[in-house]
């Protein structure tokens, strides 16, 4: 492997890591605060799946870098311009239709990249991808659940499903969006083209959207430049609060 693919493979990784790493965090916010005891539990099980995903995304990229960083460094030691996560992925929680939509979004997102990623020529990635495939069902089963009894349910629940739809709706397109690194690895046969998935993505979301008796909405604005630094201003403060520990007393270990 070249220095340029390797280079490219490293940062791949940490940008999966990073997603995976802030939406577990985001969705861990709800643990204590679900609306009844079983979505409680669901909410921790669902952040610990993203969160042991970034671990072995993260495991993977200190292994590559081989200069004495390990998993906890690129979790808690880097600052929200080092973090080349996608946006969708650290939008705050607000309420319980907004949380579940983002989830729908990003878990269709994943049913489709994660089967891709496991034909990867790199053996570690595609291993990460088929343990990620089985966590993946679940939550998309979980996620279209709560969306069609929300879009469909009382005149209030409706209001606020169609609401995060429509606020969400302009982060979705940087998913489907790859710069140099991404279409190096993909060139290379490590990472994947998402600029493929796009379609289908838009068409498994709108048949859910639909059936939900919600509108799709117009392709009219797009946020994007998470993964080149630059965050929402929700970034940092997600950061401050998961990394006060670490950086309190750096090297402690449990």
């Amino acid at each position: 492997m070249s220095d340029t693919i390797k280079d490219a493979t490293l940062e791949y990784a940490i940008r999966l890591g990073d997603d995976a790493n802030v939406l577990g965090h985001r969705i861990s916010e709800w643990v204590s605060r679900g609306p009844f005891l079983e979505e409680d539990i669901a909410y921790a099980n669902v952040a610990l799946d993203y969160i042991g995903r970034a671990r072995m995304f993260y495991g993977y990229a200190a292994e590559i870098a081989n200069d004495g960083r390990t998993e906890d460094d690129f979790a808690y030691m880097r600052d929200d311009r080092q973090y080349h996560n996608l946006l969708l992925m650290e939008m705050p929680k607000e309420d319980f239709a907004y949380s579940q939509v983002r989830q729908l979004f990003i878990d269709i997102y994943y049913s489709l990249l994660l089967p891709e990623l496991v034909e990867s020529k790199d053996d570690t990635l595609a291993a990460i991808a088929a343990k990620a495939i089985k966590e993946t069902r679940y939550h998309l089963r979980r996620s279209r659940d709560w969306v069609l009894r929300l879009g469909d349910g009382t005149e209030e629940s409706h209001r606020r499903t169609q609401r995060a739809v429509d606020s969400l709706w302009g982060y979705t397109h940087e998913m489907f969006e790859m710069d140099d690194i991404e279409q190096l690895v993909v060139d290379n046969g490590i990472g994947v083209d998402t600029t493929r998935l796009r379609d289908e993505w838009h068409r498994r979301v709108s048949e859910i959207l639909t059936e939900a008796t919600l509108s799709v909405p117009e392709d009219g604005w797009a946020v994007r430049g998470g993964r080149i630094g630059y965050h929402t201003e929700n970034l940092g403060h997600l950061l401050t609060e998961m990394q006060f520990v670490h950086r309190s007393y750096p090297g402690c270990q449990w």
